[in-house]
């Protein structure tokens, strides 16, 4: 049986990450998982910081792994709401195609800083449970470890910019 697609995504704090892997899930009829989703309902109240963020993503992901490995094997396509914004988070997703040998893409949302600062501030108006969190200084901490995917990193890479 052939092996379903992951896609996942790499992006800033506002880049859009949630909205597309929400839009390609529909188009392409995948099954869509979402980091905030998973990380509200499991450990609600629980993220205050980035510490927080690490600790119970960590958590998250040795379940979610054989989860989406077995989504995978039975020929269904997954789309990952979970960001790739560091070597280390990509190579998670590596190691759950990898082993697998599934197929795989990572989109790149290639947004300038203060396009998602501006979506940042829409969504603490839209979703006031994350103003706690959804802030300028927020995104400043986080941005501090973005890494820009890289070629020889090995990725199917799809790159869109602001207007894509």
């Amino acid at each position: 049986m052939k092996k379903g697609k992951i896609i996942f995504f790499c992006g800033k704090m506002g880049a859009g990450k949630s909205t597309k892997s929400k839009s390609i899930a529909e188009d392409i009829g995948a099954v869509l998982l979402s980091e905030d989703e998973w990380l509200a309902a499991l450990y609600p109240h629980s993220i205050q910081s980035i510490v927080d963020y690490v600790k119970y993503s960590n958590l998250l992901k040795p379940q979610l792994k054989k989860l989406v490995q077995d989504i995978l094997r039975s020929g269904s396509n997954v789309v990952m709401d979970f960001p790739g914004n560091t070597v280390a988070q990509r190579n998670w997703f590596k190691g759950i195609y990898a082993e697998i040998n599934a197929p795989h893409e990572l989109f790149y949302l290639n947004v300038p800083d203060q396009t998602c600062l501006d979506q940042v501030a829409k969504r603490r108006l839209q979703q006031p449970e994350r103003s706690a969190t959804d802030t300028e200084e927020m995104f400043v901490q986080i941005t501090k470890y973005f890494e820009e995917p890289q070629v020889e990193e090995g990725f199917n890479i799809t790159e869109y910019g602001q207007d894509s």
